[in-house]
């Protein structure tokens, strides 16, 4: 299974970075195992509102979180999900939300999580990898 963070999602219905924008949709679009964190949902539903004043309104990210919904996994916190958490804030050097989400993505079983976030491209098995990062050629 496969996740992404907020900023993935954000850049699906961002047009002011049209590479991004594409990476990210085509990611979205490819991820047919997908799994949507609770958390995740919950904080695009609050940054897409920097997206109203380019014609995003509440109700397209509400609509859109719906219909990710229908075709992902969705992912609700439990609390063992705090104490990984605090396990991974002791050990790495995280945000307390994005110990969350690699916490609520361990506790899934989730393989693969992707977002531009990260400092590390792997944390307890769990690989992370930044989709806008161009990946040099082998020579």
């Amino acid at each position: 299974m496969n996740a992404v963070d907020t900023n993935i999602l954000i850049y699906v219905n961002d047009p002011r970075d049209l590479v991004k924008q594409r990476i990210a949709s085509s990611l979205v679009l490819s991820l047919t195992d997908g799994v949507l964190l609770w958390q995740v949902a919950c904080e695009y539903l609050a940054a897409s509102r920097k997206l109203e004043p380019l014609g995003y309104d509440r109700s397209q990210a509400w609509q859109y979180i719906r219909d990710l919904q229908q075709v992902w996994y969705t992912v609700l916190p439990t609390w063992m999900l705090l104490d990984r958490a605090e396990n991974l804030l002791n050990r790495f050097n995280l945000s307390y939300w994005d110990a969350t989400i690699v916490a609520a993505c361990l506790e899934a079983n989730v393989k693969t999580l992707y977002t531009e976030d990260f400092g590390y491209s792997n944390i307890d098995g769990l690989a992370i990898i930044n989709p806008f990062q161009q990946r040099s050629e082998p020579e």
